[in-house]
């Protein structure tokens, strides 16, 4: 069997709410969902999931390869790319072509992939993450009853702005949750929009009044000194990795005992998902899949011995995506199809009429002017009209 071919598709993913956190918020409820088909000689394709705009610059490296060798051809997309540099765009398309080669070896042994990487067990545990920072508190708590109607006990709320209004959204949380488990686990995502200095009043104040389970990405993703600053300064976990690309990312972080919840991103594919939960176990660290549309991570994760909790953000599919997958008992339990299990109904992504896609002036994924440089990290609507925010009263 033989890499051929690839066909890329971009279909839309319906939230039915607008999504976002501290950085911004998306203009409307649809959001692009790119998707990777990898074609062999034999008519078995392999799909993978997320931005690959880099593609051309790596497929090289697999094309007339067999797709069963995927550790051997990790490590070649990685090498093809070596003077000019593996990370950001250019690490998703090889983590989309990663995930599109695992799929296809899964497929051509017949298995869910789950198994094909020595799983034991289909369920993965997990938290429930509605990336809410746009709703009003209503709005909120009517999301998380969902989650804790399929048995969620842990949750995760957007934050960061402001130290009262948190505080009263993980209030209003740990009670949803409440039905399910008498001490629920609350985190808080502040998505790399503090200092250090900011980060521990913050959560200082938020502890005062709710036991918080971890801090995410309090600070810049690769400021090991300031994460492990705010390590020591406060009692929650720190949990940080969703954006690193490739494991000379997190050596500094672990050398300088900055972290203690090692997160994976999903779009960063499942080679690199399996190699970064053996370097956080051999610093006896849990790891936590950050979610991604049809959760193609949950297979590794289930293969782990150290996978923490894997984050839910929806519990419905991309338009023209079938996962076989289910969430109840507060996790994913996978299915049995072969592969990752994502059927691709290409005529119904072709009959959607797929916007081209907007240059974002603003978002979750564009950094604030600000962010950082705050002495209070309160600026939570003027910075939604564009408008440089002031000093607000602290707390």
């Amino acid at each position: 069997m033989k890499v051929t071919g690839y066909r890329s598709l971009t279909t839309k993913h319906d939230w039915g709410r607008l999504i976002g956190d501290a950085n911004g918020v998306m203009s409307e409820p649809r959001t692009d969902v790119h998707v990777l088909i990898l074609e062999t000689d034999t008519g078995l394709e392999g799909v993978g999931v997320g931005a690959h705009g880099d593609i051309d610059r790596i497929f090289g490296a697999v094309e007339g390869e067999d797709p069963r060798a995927v550790s051997a051809l990790y490590d070649r997309m990685l090498a093809w790319v070596f003077k000019t540099g593996h990370a950001g765009a250019t690490f998703g398309a090889i983590g989309a072509v990663d995930m599109a080669l695992w799929d296809l070896k899964a497929k051509a042994a017949g298995e869910p992939l789950w198994r094909t990487l020595g799983a034991l067990d289909r369920f993965v545990p997990g938290y429930a993450s509605g990336l809410d920072i746009a709703l009003d508190d209503d709005a909120l708590v009517r999301l998380y009853e969902g989650f804790a109607d399929r048995g969620f006990s842990a949750a995760k709320l957007k934050g960061g702005h402001d130290v009262q209004h948190d505080l009263r959204r993980l209030e209003a949380l740990r009670d949803v949750l409440g039905r399910n488990s008498a001490q629920p686990a609350l985190m808080l995502d502040a998505n790399e929009s503090w200092n250090r200095t900011q980060a521990v009043r913050f959560v200082t104040a938020l502890e005062r009044g709710v036991d918080l389970t971890w801090i995410e990405e309090p600070v810049r993703r690769w400021d090991a000194a300031g994460l492990a600053a705010v390590r020591r300064g406060v009692r929650a976990a720190v949990a940080t990795g969703e954006n690193l690309t490739g494991l000379e990312q997190y050596r500094p972080l672990l050398d300088a005992d900055a972290v203690d919840i090692v997160q994976i991103g999903n779009v960063w594919g499942i080679t690199h998902f399996l190699r970064v939960a053996a370097l956080a176990h051999g610093h006896d660290l849990p790891v936590s899949a950050v979610a991604y549309h049809t959760n193609p991570s949950a297979h590794a994760a289930a293969a782990v011995p150290n996978h923490l909790a894997f984050e839910v953000q929806d519990v419905s599919s991309p338009i023209g995506l079938t996962v076989d997958q289910e969430y109840q008992d507060g996790g994913i339990v996978l299915g049995d199809e072969p592969g990752l299990g994502i059927r691709v109904d290409e005529a119904r992504i072709a009959a959607l009429q797929v916007a081209e896609p907007m240059i974002a002036v603003t978002g979750p994924h564009v950094r604030p002017s600000r962010a950082g440089l705050r002495l209070i990290p309160e600026a939570r609507h003027e910075e939604r009209r564009g408008v440089a925010a002031t000093d607000g009263a602290g707390r």
